[in-house]
């Protein structure tokens, strides 16, 4: 589907504004350009034929010796398809960008709105899932309210915003040995993550 190899675990990074689409994401005919018996091909496969050993795209047929199956990672929501509106994810490009949009254009909001009880809900940011990438997230959003926009607004003060991490797990990081994840849960806590 894309021309582009992506590295997943920088995305909190284009989210959050600390890099660019382009530091993650490398032009797969560049990363191949030496490899002779390499074609990159952008397609979409929709069918795979097995006893013809050949991959199906829209407008062609691929054969093959060894197919290698990497299909990729997505989102769940758990059952509950109307939180994709509310909660995007961060898998690919998109969702980075939509998150960053989502982070700035709150700030900005609570910088225009003269209610505080409406102003506190526009600094208060919930990331689910404790693992790498939410810690990852809710760290760089934590650093970007307290650091990074201050003094950057006239009538909210960033490092006010509350920043909540939410997991089913009991602890952050929780394929991690314990000790690890408890340092992680302290350095949060000292950036104001609760």
């Amino acid at each position: 589907r894309h021309n582009y190899h992506l590295f997943q675990p920088l995305l909190y990074q284009v989210a959050t504004g600390g890099l660019s689409p382009g530091d993650v994401a490398s032009p797969l005919r560049w990363i191949l350009r030496r490899q002779a018996n390499t074609q990159v091909l952008l397609g979409e496969v929709i069918d795979l034929d097995v006893n013809s050993r050949e991959v199906i795209l829209m407008d062609r047929r691929i054969r093959y010796d060894t197919l290698i199956l990497a299909a990729g990672a997505g989102n769940s929501y758990f059952g509950h398809a109307a939180w994709r509106a509310l909660a995007p994810g961060l898998k690919d490009l998109e969702d980075a960008g939509e998150v960053r949009n989502r982070i700035f254009c709150a700030f900005e909001a609570a910088e225009k709105e003269v209610d505080e009880n409406a102003r506190r809900e526009w600094l208060s940011f919930v990331v689910v899932g404790a693992g790498p990438t939410g810690v990852e997230l809710a760290g760089a959003l934590a650093e970007i309210a307290r650091d990074t926009l201050r003094g950057h607004f006239r009538t909210i003060e960033p490092g006010e915003a509350s920043i909540q991490l939410v997991d089913l797990a009991p602890a952050v990081l929780p394929a991690f040995p314990r000790d690890l994840s408890g340092k992680a849960e302290a350095a949060l806590v000292e950036l104001g993550v609760r």
